[in-house]
C-alpha cells in the first residue's frame, strides 16, 4: 500500500511539472509575440541581433510532453511551436528574401520539440492536419511569407484556442485571403484553397460553403473560383 501511494505522488508530481512547463511555454511564448510581430510583421533584425530569447523559448519546447487526447493543449502548442520554428528558419538563414530560397526550409530541417526530431511539414501534416479535421489550421499556421495568413501579436492559448481559430480564419476570409469580383461573378482565393481542397470541402461541402461559414458578406455559389499566385516574399517589418 506504501509504494502503491508513493508511485501515485510522484505520477501527480510528474503531471503537475509538465502543466507548469506547458503554462510557462504559453506565457513566455505570448510575451516574445507581443514584442516582435506587428500587424502580422515579424521584426528579424531585432530578433536576429539578441536571439537568447527564440532559443530559450525553443529549448523549453525541447522538453514539453503533451498528448493528443489533450487536444486544446496538444493544438496551442503544435501551433506556436510551428510558428516558433519558421522564425527560427528565417534567423538561422537570416537575411533572406524567401523561405522558399532555403533548401529543404519545410522538408529537411528539423527542430527538437517535445521529445521528437521533426520538420514543419512533420508538425502541420502529421501532427495537425493528421490528427484533426479542422481546415482553420491553414489560417494559423504561418510560414514566414506575405501569402500566408498574418501572425498574431500573441500565442495561442488553450483555453481561447476556438475563438482564436475561428477569429483568424474570418480575419482571412473577409480579408486579403479573398478577392471579390461582383460583375464577373468570380472570387479569387489564396492557393492555400487549391493546395488544401480536400480540407476546404470535407463533408460534401463546396468551398465556397466553407468561406461562407466566415464570411460577413456571402459569396453566392454560382461564383466561379480561381486562385492567385503565393507570395513568398518574407514577412519581416
Amino acid at each position: 500500500m506504501k509504494k502503491i501511494v508513493i508511485i501515485c505522488v510522484l505520477l501527480l508530481n510528474i503531471v503537475t511539472l509538465q502543466a507548469q512547463d506547458l503554462s510557462t511555454f504559453f506565457n513566455q511564448a505570448d510575451v516574445f509575440f507581443k514584442k516582435h510581430v506587428v500587424e502580422g510583421k515579424v521584426d528579424y533584425l531585432n530578433i536576429n541581433k539578441n536571439q537568447s530569447e527564440l532559443d530559450n523559448l525553443l529549448m523549453q519546447a525541447k522538453e514539453i510532453s503533451v498528448v493528443k487526447g489533450d487536444a486544446n493543449n496538444y493544438q496551442a502548442f503544435w501551433i506556436n511551436a510551428y510558428n516558433l520554428s519558421v522564425i527560427k528558419g528565417i534567423i538561422n538563414n537570416y537575411p533572406t528574401s524567401s523561405p522558399l530560397d532555403v533548401s529543404g526550409f519545410f522538408d529537411a530541417t528539423t527542430y527538437s520539440l517535445a521529445g521528437k526530431e521533426i520538420t514543419l511539414n512533420d508538425i502541420e501534416h502529421k501532427l495537425l492536419r493528421g490528427q484533426f479535421n479542422d481546415a482553420r489550421f491553414h489560417f494559423v499556421l504561418v510560414c514566414g511569407a506575405l501569402g500566408c495568413p498574418p501572425l498574431i501579436s500573441q500565442a495561442y492559448l488553450p483555453n481561447s484556442l476556438n475563438n482564436q481559430l475561428d477569429k483568424q480564419t474570418k480575419i482571412a476570409l473577409n480579408g486579403s485571403f479573398l478577392k471579390v469580383n461582383e460583375k464577373k461573378k468570380r472570387i479569387e482565393a489564396s492557393q492555400i484553397m487549391e493546395w488544401y481542397k480536400e480540407d476546404f470541402t470535407m463533408n460534401g461541402k463546396s468551398e465556397i460553403d466553407f468561406i461562407n461559414t466566415y464570411r460577413t458578406d456571402k459569396i453566392p455559389n454560382n461564383f466561379k473560383l480561381k486562385y492567385f499566385p503565393y507570395d513568398w516574399k518574407v514577412n519581416k517589418q
